[in-house]
């Protein structure tokens, strides 16, 4: 099929395209490549998916014209998006990156006739300070990333609604593994790990539960999609793991396998932090078939690595 990957640059999407790529399916991959973490990362991201097959293009999707990537397009999965809950991205940059462009993508992408499933990538955060419900609990974001992919997930489905456009929505649970962005916990723990530097830690967010998944599990969840359309086609699901642990507990999993203490330096806790996330996914398990398989032990250890690789070849966090 021919498939159109939002934000293929990024950490999940360039794992979703590259692995859609290796089952032979025909990829379009696009990314405005902001300069909101370094844009070395994604440099390296698009060599890989190029190297597996991906066609990558630059582009905005809030500004600019999107009608020959969506051209024939059978699926489009919507990964691009304003990430993150940091004090210092304007409410404006959310709006843009997570309301207007999924807004101009669904308007690119409205009249095609070819199109079987729009499969739009959402958050936990949509949920608010404590994700543990199902996909029925009422939504309470305390972010503004929280509100506007909330926002963008019910625009896409206003046009399942009045459009009968095919759309389908995912809330993944606290992603990590390899390619993660640098600004998130792991990453940050395990550079500053590696090269002997202190770690500034949330006050508090160490015994914060999170429901750690690890990207190759996310990223099959989603191509099983494909499989199985109709019956996604207007659902909501939930995709994570239940095997939930405190943000200490993954501390201390990164400590042991490096075989040493981090240097900690507790900071002032963030407005907007999940206090609890912890999957319900038994809905993607009954409709989709979905397990996650890898445990934060063995997810750690490949981020571990990559991470060790990335710096030895210039990439600074």
């Amino acid at each position: 099929m021919k498939i159109l990957v939002t934000g293929a640059a990024g950490f999940i999407g360039s794992h979703l395209s590259e692995a859609l790529s290796k089952l032979n399916h025909k990829v379009i991959g696009v990314d405005a490549i902001t300069n909101y973490y370094n844009p070395e990362q994604k440099k390296l991201n698009i060599k890989s998916i190029s190297s597996a097959g991906v066609k990558f293009f630059v582009r905005d999707l809030a500004t600019d014209n999107l009608l020959d990537l969506v051209s024939d397009a059978e699926i489009v999965f919507h990964l691009a998006a304003q990430p993150g809950i940091s004090s210092i991205v304007p409410f404006s940059q959310y709006e843009k990156n997570n309301i207007t462009a999924t807004h101009k993508l669904l308007e690119a992408v409205k009249n095609n006739s070819s199109l079987k499933l729009f499969i739009n990538v959402a958050t936990s955060s949509i949920y608010g300070l404590y994700a543990t419900g199902d996909e029925n609990t009422l939504p309470k974001p305390a972010s503004y990333y929280g509100v506007t992919k909330l926002a963008a997930e019910q625009l896409a489905f206003s046009y399942f609604y009045n459009q009968k456009l095919p759309v389908t929505s995912f809330r993944p649970f606290s992603v990590y593994g390899e390619r993660e962005r640098p600004e998130k916990l792991y990453p940050k723990l395990i550079s500053s790990m590696l090269l002997d530097k202190e770690i500034n830690i949330f006050e508090g967010s160490e015994s914060h539960t999170r429901s750690y998944t690890y990207v190759g599990d996310v990223v099959q969840g989603l191509i099983s999609s494909l499989d199985k359309i109709e019956s996604c086609t207007g659902e909501v699901f939930n995709i994570g793991t239940d095997h939930a642990i405190t943000t200490g507990q993954g501390i201390a999993i990164v400590e042991k396998l490096l075989n040493k203490k981090a240097l900690i330096k507790f900071i002032p806790k963030r407005t907007g932090d999940q206090m609890e996330t912890s999957a319900n996914i038994k809905k993607i398990k009954n409709i989709l078939g979905y397990v996650p398989q890898i445990l934060p032990e063995e997810g750690l250890a490949k981020e571990i690595e990559w991470v060790r690789g990335a710096i030895s070849n210039g990439l600074s966090f």
